[in-house]
């Protein structure tokens, strides 16, 4: 499975998205019916269009969203998903109950961790580099 080749990861890779797996709740509560690019953009809080555009082609030539486009003047473009697709809502959903349950415990160090992180520029320059870790010392000991 760790090897690029092996067709679980292959499979795995693209449906291991945050964008994935919300989109394709979306999709999920609205099944059987379709629906339109502008409808998922507007429920899927912060994705782009490019991204959710990106998302919609993966999940299609996997074979987990069936894709209509109407001939108007612009094309109309529905979604939905395939029995397949649908299959894949209910063990993501079981990992969205797992984050939410979960949240608290997220490491309260992250923040502190983030804010070591420092940029190739910064490193240069030798700046924040100190004051960085002064904060992240002061927050540990606390």
């Amino acid at each position: 499975m760790l090897d690029p080749r092996c067709p679980t990861r292959r499979l795995l890779d693209p449906i291991g998205t945050k964008w994935t797996s919300m989109t394709v709740k979306v999709l999920a509560e609205e099944h059987p019916h379709e629906v339109r690019f502008a409808q998922l953009r507007r429920r899927v809080p912060g994705i782009s269009q490019k991204m959710l555009s990106a998302t919609l082609q993966s999940l299609a030539r996997d074979g987990l969203v069936a894709r209509r486009v109407e001939p108007t003047v612009p094309p109309a473009v529905h979604y939905r998903l395939t029995e397949l697709g649908l299959s894949l809502e209910e063990p993501l959903s079981v990992l969205r109950l797992w984050a939410e349950t979960h949240m608290p415990e997220q490491p309260c160090s992250r923040p502190v961790l983030d804010a070591l992180r420092v940029s190739p520029r910064s490193r240069l320059l030798g700046r924040r580099r100190n004051s960085a870790r002064r904060t992240a010392r002061a927050v540990v000991m606390r």
